[in-house]
């Protein structure tokens, strides 16, 4: 319980633990020192002095009670910086709260000296009254302070209190100075996360540069892992859609019938596939993000579909803003996402959410459903469940939520599959932190 209760409340930043460790011996040695100098000197060297004032204190009375004249006492008392005079009653026991060293003056001056029964160290400024009932009746010895506690003890605590701080300033910038260079290696990984590439010098500790070096060869091998695949995928559209126009055109010559028809709609699928498959390739193409309205995007997706009669309809819209985003690949997630919403149900319902934390774009259908233990493996490319999906609605290749999921990942997001509690199918959730 207290494990959990102090990690709960540790700092969750690598600058502010490296703080933590670096302020806590600081702050530990500086409570140390303090305490033992609050022992040694407001207590033990108080103590000393004024056990030595006592004695002195215990000298005048005794030539008072011998002499039993005022004067007799002034006369030791005079060398000694201390001051005698009659009582008043005005001299309370009372002290400063500031005063640390007073509480041992008033206990060991009670304490030596018979028939003190209070100590004024307010009074009067630089002394500290004594009332005495002595034998000649009650008396107030005015004694000077500086002989009680030492002259000024704070600033020994003021310059240590000083030089703590300053020297923890020092190293905190320093320390910030060193974290620099660490966040902006996580800053730029988390863009390239993301799908921006921003500038990235290494520097910093070894260590650091280490990592740096690192970040950089693998985002560069990534960049032309892409490249080369994209270069492909254009060889391959200009390759195959060549034959299949001939096709399409060798068909167009022959006489209609009905096997020429079912020949006319297999070039048709083979067309749809082959779009389908690019679009999956160009997931990871570098399209620039744009700062973009998602309300927007949506609304502009239902128009879309809308058009095409298909039913599809608004439901729940809600916040306001823009974001960083690749508007065509968000725009290809959410038609495909629709698309199957209306394949495999006989309606679709499209939301946007914008909250404090992330950009909600959210489809649900009407259809059967994904079963919960199935939802991960639909997610898969190529994979389609026979038994949870409808296949004489439409065709498809199965790439619909993967090409949706790889787009969520783009943008540092996820895509998440549920049940909708409103229209009783699917619910599919690209989910974009801010």
């Amino acid at each position: 319980m207290i494990v959990s209760g102090l990690k709960a409340s540790m700092p969750r930043s690598l600058y502010g633990r490296a703080a933590l460790i670096l302020l806590v011996p600081v702050m530990t040695i500086l409570l140390v020192v303090t305490v033992v100098f609050v022992q040694r000197l407001y207590e033990g060297v108080t103590a000393q002095m004024s056990v030595g004032v006592s004695k002195e204190i215990l000298l005048i009375l005794n030539r008072l009670e011998q002499s039993g004249a005022l004067e007799t006492a002034l006369e030791v008392a005079a060398p000694l910086g201390i001051e005698i005079s009659s009582d008043d009653g005005t001299v309370t026991h009372r002290r400063a709260w500031i005063d640390l060293s007073g509480r041992t003056v008033q206990s060991t001056l009670l304490a030596e000296v018979p028939g003190a029964r209070a100590v004024d160290l307010v009074g009067r400024p630089g002394a500290a009254l004594l009332a005495i009932d002595s034998a000649q009746g009650p008396i107030v010895l005015n004694i000077p302070r500086s002989r009680l506690s030492a002259r000024n003890p704070h600033q020994f605590l003021v310059l240590i209190g000083f030089t703590a701080i300053l020297m923890s300033a020092i190293a905190l910038i320093y320390l910030r100075n060193q974290m620099r260079p660490i966040r902006r290696l996580a800053r730029a990984a988390e863009a390239f996360g993301k799908g921006r590439v921003v500038p990235y010098r290494v520097a910093g500790a070894t260590e650091v540069r280490a990592a740096g070096a690192a970040f950089l060869n693998m985002r560069d091998r990534i960049e032309r892992q892409i490249e080369q695949r994209t270069m492909m995928l254009s060889g391959v559209s200009h390759d195959l859609r060549t034959p299949l126009t001939r096709m399409k055109l060798g068909l167009s010559l022959m006489e209609e019938g009905p096997e020429v028809d079912d020949m006319r709609r297999d070039v048709e699928d083979m067309e749809q596939m082959l779009e389908a498959f690019l679009s999956f390739a160009r997931g990871d193409a570098q399209e620039d993000p744009e700062r973009i309205d998602p309300i927007a995007l949506a609304h502009d997706a239902i128009d879309r579909f809308a058009r095409a009669g298909m039913q599809v309809q608004a439901r729940v819209f809600s916040g306001e803003g823009t974001a960083m985003l690749r508007p065509m690949a968000l725009r290809r997630a959410l038609d495909n996402l629709i698309t199957n919403a209306v394949r495999y149900g006989n309606e679709a319902g499209v939301s946007a959410v914008i909250d404090d934390d992330a950009i909600r774009l959210i489809v649900e259908d009407s259809g059967p459903g994904i079963p919960e233990d199935q939802r991960e493996t639909v997610l898969k490319a190529f994979t389609r469940l026979d038994s949870a999906r409808n296949q004489d609605s439409g065709s498809g290749v199965g790439l619909g939520l993967t090409i949706a999921a790889d787009i969520a990942r783009q943008h540092g997001g996820r895509l998440i599959l549920g049940e909708s509690e409103a229209l009783g199918g699917l619910r599919v959730e690209i989910a974009i932190p801010k």
